[in-house]
């Protein structure tokens, strides 16, 4: 099979992978869009149609000539009608017909579609027939009925592109121009090569390029879908080279030396087009999940912003509110000690039980609310700190002195192991640092039934570290609750069996002081429940 004489095969191979190709990228861009239908039954339809038409002449049959000249002109009606559909619902994802569109154009492109399969429109065919070239038909009066609905359609269908073009919005106008063009050049070629000069001027020779007509509105379309966007880019990249590839395959026929081959070839071909087409619908799906991603991804940052927001005007209000419950708190404190002490008469003993409660609650309530402001303070970056060298070691021991009482009422053994000979120079805040002691040993005392609390402070030389230890023979942590123990509100599992009291504050608060110490550590360690447990503060050395 010689190139130069096949070069109409070549054009109907590369129109039909260029509009078919199209078509299933527009499809698989929303599937739910009637445009994005509308233009892949547009392209299925040219498709047959291109075929149709190249095997048209490629028979010496007269009956089978004759009937493919009648499905070209079968297609083309149905051509020409999905080219006025199309236009007439772009480009919405949605649209209504009226009665007269369902129950008269539609009737009416059926039946004249069905007349191009009849005599009325072709009889016969006239003289001799040779494949390759064009054979002369005799026309009937359905050939007038054809011209007036399907060339009727097409203008009808650059009308109303051309309408909404001059309507469309800056940002569609430029894309509808370019689709607009290449359907008029398109169409004036077809209409004007494969309808007018051989019906009325019995010229034929034209009608193999009918596939070539095709080009102008495949890319034209192609280049403003590109041009402007309406696909991924990495789409646009994967449709090129199915293109390419399908075009490369499709050579391979025209240089096929007989039938076998041909039909080989041709099966890849088809095989590449479907493969490529598969391919374009799978990387779609890809780009489509990554663009939710990114959109959630958005989504979850402003979010993120917003829930950051509100939880500074929540420790601003928290930090509102602590003030102002403080200052009651400490007047309830202030004249319950004030009756105690007999400032306002003799109470009776029962009285005095009852101011008691009233105290110690109050006192409690009033270091929760100070937990919580502190809180708040931090978080909004507000806490205030007094960094001064200080000897950290009797800070420890003046501090542990004054918790004795605490810690040997509760009936555990208190052991401080702390050399008063050394310095234990450290730039500090001390008030902060004494709370962070507290904090520690109070959690000590509470989660520790029966054994020895042991405090005790090394100077680590090698490293310039102070390494304060405060251990206890307590309920013990496992290692899954050490991992979270120091944050907000976050206690062990089997810490209410001891303590039903606890906040759940006051570790995180120690950390929190502790972290903005300079070399500031403060971790816990524990060989699991029942078998105690030990926390570490660790500081730079002056």
């Amino acid at each position: 099979m010689d190139i130069i004489t096949n070069l109409d095969l070549l054009s109907v191979g590369v129109a039909i992978s260029g509009i078919g190709i199209l078509g299933f990228v527009v499809f698989f861009n929303n599937k739910k869009s009637i445009t994005n239908k509308s233009f892949l039954y547009f392209s299925l339809i040219t498709i047959c149609w291109g075929i149709v038409n190249y095997f048209s002449y490629q028979f010496n049959s007269e009956n089978i000539t004759l009937w493919l000249f009648r499905l070209t002109m079968f297609f083309a009606v149905f051509q020409a009608f999905f080219l006025y559909h199309l236009f007439h619902i772009f480009p919405n994802i949605t649209y209504k017909f009226s009665k007269l569109y369902i129950y008269g154009l539609i009737p009416l492109v059926i039946v004249t579609a069905g007349i191009t399969l009849t005599p009325f429109l072709f009889s016969n065919v006239i003289g001799e027939i040779k494949v390759g070239e064009v054979a002369q038909v005799t026309k009937g009066p359905g050939l007038f009925l054809f011209a007036v609905v399907a060339v009727g359609l097409v203008i009808n269908s650059i009308y109303v592109l051309l309408k909404k073009t001059i309507t469309a919005s800056s940002t569609n106008k430029k894309s509808f121009k370019i689709i607009l063009l290449g359907t008029v050049i398109t169409f004036v070629l077809i209409i004007t090569f494969n309808f007018i000069i051989p019906t009325f001027y019995d010229n034929p020779r034209f009608i193999p390029l009918g596939a070539l007509f095709i080009f102008p509105f495949v890319a034209l379309s192609s280049y403003a879908i590109l041009r402007h966007k309406l696909f991924n880019i990495k789409i646009a990249a994967v449709g090129i080279f199915t293109f390419l590839l399908s075009i490369v395959t499709f050579l391979e026929i025209i240089f096929a030396r007989d039938l076998s081959q041909i039909i080989f070839r041709s099966s890849i071909f088809i095989f590449v087009l479907i493969f490529g087409i598969m391919l374009i619908k799978t990387v779609l799906k890809e780009v489509r999940l990554r663009e939710e991603i990114e959109t959630l991804v958005e989504t979850l940052q402003k979010t993120n912003a917003r829930l950051k927001e509100l939880d500074r005007l929540k420790s601003e209000f928290v930090s509102f509110a602590t003030h102002q419950i403080r200052a009651p708190l400490t007047t309830i404190r202030g004249y319950t000690s004030l009756i105690q002490e007999g400032s306002y008469g003799d109470v009776s003993e029962k009285v005095k039980g009852a101011l008691d409660k009233i105290y110690q609650s109050s006192n409690g309530l009033v270091l929760i609310v100070g937990d919580y402001l502190n809180i708040s303070r931090i978080e909004m970056g507000t806490m205030k700190y007094n960094f001064i060298e200080s000897d950290f070691g009797k800070l420890v021991s003046k501090t542990a002195e004054e918790l004795k009482l605490n810690v040997t009422g509760a009936g555990l053994k208190f052991i401080i192991n702390i050399d008063n000979s050394k310095k234990y120079k450290a730039n500090i805040d001390i008030g902060k640092m004494k709370q962070v002691i507290i904090n520690l040993i109070d959690n000590a005392v509470k989660y520790t039934k029966k054994g020895s609390i042991t405090i005790s402070l090394f100077k680590d030389e090698e490293r310039n570290k102070l390494l304060l230890q405060v251990s206890d023979t307590g309920i013990g942590i496992s290692k899954e609750t050490m991992q979270k123990l120091f944050g907000k509100f976050i206690r062990a599992k089997n810490a209410s069996d001891t303590n039903t009291q606890g906040t759940g504050l006051g570790l995180y608060l120690a950390k929190q002081m502790t972290l903005a110490h300079s070399g500031g550590k403060l971790w816990v360690e524990s060989e699991g429940e029942g078998k105690g447990s030990t926390f570490f503060v660790e500081l730079n050395v002056v």
